[in-house]
């Protein structure tokens, strides 16, 4: 099960990876803050406050050899199709192009606007991901060299995958507790496989919300949003009358 499922990921990355680069993000990066004026930088090497991001690297790399460092192996593709096959089940419903096309469409047009937040947020300290500032392996070889000179904060893949989980929570709240579970799961993963600190994925989960805060005052955003909630309801409707 464990090599049908890593081969499923594997598929999924090769043929959808970055499926939604091409799309119109709700907003442009004026229109989005990153937190410079008051969240402070991430701890360096030498500051003190640096030994818990230190602790959690070692506590991830004791985890690896289990079924959720398996997890966390399969959390590092970050395309549409993934985010969909990982949320249908604490959402409730398959999430999926054919099966609800305008969720699908608000997470295609969010995982763009993620990645032209996550592109500001980045410029703002180019900080050595854990396993270039140890020199040690990880458990996702094949994304070592390309990453190795890309910014380890904020982590972009707790920021595409907690905006989702607050946007389909806001959808589902019955499920609230069972998406955010999963869109945390998803932050921690990337600890435990050594590319992010805990205060890289600490500070992605904060300035998400407040992406997810501006995006409720963005128009075509809300319309979407609600396009979203119209078909989840009638979807959950039908599955009640056949039940």
């Amino acid at each position: 099960m464990r090599k049908i499922f890593t081969v499923i990921c594997l598929f999924l990355m090769v043929i959808s990876s970055f499926s939604w680069a091409e799309v119109t993000p709700f907003l442009t990066e004026d229109e989005i803050s990153c937190g410079e004026e008051f969240l402070s930088l991430p701890p360096a090497p030498t500051d003190p406050s640096f030994y818990n991001d230190k602790y959690r690297y070692e506590w991830g790399k004791t985890v690896r050899d289990t079924p959720r460092g398996q997890q966390a192996v399969a959390d590092a593709v970050h395309t549409l199709e993934y985010f969909s096959l990982i949320y249908s089940e604490p959402f409730g419903i398959e999430i999926s192009k054919k099966n609800t096309p305008e969720i699908y469409a608000l997470l295609n047009r969010l995982l763009a606007t993620t990645e032209v937040f996550i592109d500001k947020a980045k410029r703002r300290i180019m900080r050595k991901r854990p396993y270039v500032q140890f020199n040690e392996p990880t458990p996702v070889p094949q994304d070592e060299d390309r990453l190795r000179n890309n910014s380890s904060y904020p982590s972009g893949h707790t920021t595409m995958g907690w905006g989702i989980a607050l946007v389909l929570a806001e959808i589902n709240p019955l499920n609230q507790d069972a998406i955010l579970k999963r869109g945390f799961e998803y932050g921690q993963s990337r600890v435990i496989v050594g590319f992010h600190y805990q205060s890289d994925v600490d500070d992605a989960r904060l300035i998400t919300s407040i992406l997810l805060n501006r995006l409720h005052v963005n128009e075509e955003f809300m319309t979407q949003l609600q396009k979203a909630k119209d078909e989840f309801l009638k979807k959950k409707t039908l599955a009640q009358q056949k039940s």
